[in-house]
């Protein structure tokens, strides 16, 4: 018996094909070693820098995973740690020249990305999708408020 995919397995399967196509691609940019995990720090770093309890709020990840990540991409060289200016015992993670590389060429895939799903459906189509999807995704975000959690 063949049943209709659920809401979770079409975003699973969404997700995981924009990410194969992604990252398959910054590869054959130059970018073969940033994974779909460090997508909780390079999407959410502002360019003068960003503290990592900031990147965990932006990403819902929790700061001991987005430490790790950190850590990763220190070594990678896309990112390394400066002082916070506003607050010398904190810290910042700031692109560095690879990292804001990198971060520039996701944004441009992902931008061609969308253009190419946007000419296939249908500008209204296709924005009517997308105002749809977020309404959902502000939804479900607030089952956890709903429940009183």
């Amino acid at each position: 018996m063949t049943r209709e995919p659920d809401l979770a397995m079409l975003a699973g399967k969404l997700l995981f094909s924009l990410q194969q196509e992604l990252f398959d691609t910054l590869a054959e940019q130059g970018h073969p070693d940033v994974r779909p995990r460090h997508g909780a720090v390079l999407a959410y770093l502002d360019p003068q820098g960003t503290r990592a309890t900031d990147l965990a709020q932006r990403s819902g990840q929790h700061k001991q995973i987005v430490g790790t990540i950190v850590d990763e991409l220190e070594k990678l060289g896309y990112v390394r740690r400066a002082p916070d200016p506003a607050d010398r015992r904190a810290k910042l993670v700031v692109p560095t020249e690879h990292g804001i590389d990198e971060i520039t060429k996701a944004r441009a895939i992902l931008a061609a990305i969308e253009n190419r799903h946007r000419e296939e459906m249908g500008g209204e189509a296709y924005a009517a999708f997308k105002e749809a999807f977020h309404q959902l995704v502000r939804r479900q975000r607030r089952w956890r408020d709903a429940e009183g959690k």
